[in-house]
């Protein structure tokens, strides 16, 4: 694939999203998937198809809702997120823990920022935090979740595999997505710190705190992102303490 593919880089600037605010939830969307308003040019990158950054207020979230076939991974940035699902599965996600939860056949539900109702203690700020959607490599797996925390050690200075389904990174992964082409990499970095990009057909880096400067891109502040198409390899170093969010994948789906 990479040798049919022109090698280009497209930034992303924040203010360039799509958005969604209600009196409880500020989204912005990296795509167009699911803010009912369809952009035939900004779909996905890559086999990523949502890369939404939400604010979600104390004592609110969302519904009861139902998914299928899409494998979802959320990053938490600040604050914690309480997820329940009619698999029987429950749990509250902060920032350092990785979390999955593959539709498969179909599955219903929630995300909430009440973890008053299993602590006691009422949340007074937001929840921050990142979600993102990418393909399965099939359709109809059986539903699933799963979650695991990450040593911040492993987090700090250098590129962490949080979630892949890539033979590459069996060893090296915190937790497992249903696609064997893609892998995401986190990492928090101290001004100056410097990661290495993956060298792939389709990288999707997002810019979740912070800023950094991309060599031969220049800087990219929070919110910022770039897509980079049969390239890879640039130094990535943070201008200020920054936390980025790496997809790498080496397919592309056929929508």
């Amino acid at each position: 694939m990479p040798g049919l593919l022109t090698p280009t880089v497209e930034v992303r600037r924040a203010g360039e999203r799509q958005t969604s605010r209600l009196s409880w939830l500020d989204s912005k969307h990296s795509f167009s998937l699911g803010t009912g308003r369809p952009d035939p040019a900004n779909t996905h990158h890559g086999l990523l198809l949502v890369n939404n950054e939400d604010l979600v207020q104390p004592g609110t979230g969302f519904e009861t809702h139902p998914h299928r076939d899409m494998e979802i991974v959320t990053w938490v940035l600040h604050g914690s997120l309480v997820h329940q699902d009619s698999g029987g599965h429950s749990g509250v996600i902060y920032p350092g823990l990785a979390q999955r939860m593959s539709a498969g056949t179909g599955i219903l539900h929630s995300e909430k920022n009440d973890t008053y109702r299993l602590t006691g203690e009422r949340p007074t700020n937001p929840v921050h935090f990142v979600q993102m959607w990418v393909l399965p490599d099939e359709a109809g797996v059986t539903p699933g979740y799963e979650q695991l925390e990450i040593d911040d050690e492993l987090l700090s200075g250098s590129l962490f595999t949080v979630a892949a389904g890539m033979d590459r990174h069996r060893d090296a992964t915190a937790i497992r997505i249903h696609n064997r082409h893609a892998a995401l990499h986190a990492a928090r970095l101290r001004p100056g710190q410097q990661v290495t990009l993956p060298e792939a057909p389709f990288l999707h880096l997002f810019v979740a705190r912070g800023s950094v400067d991309i060599e031969g891109v220049g800087v990219l502040a929070q919110g910022d992102a770039a897509r980079f198409t049969a390239t890879g390899g640039q130094g990535v170093a943070a201008v200020e303490p920054a936390e980025i969010l790496i997809w790498e994948m080496h397919a592309a789906p056929t929508l």
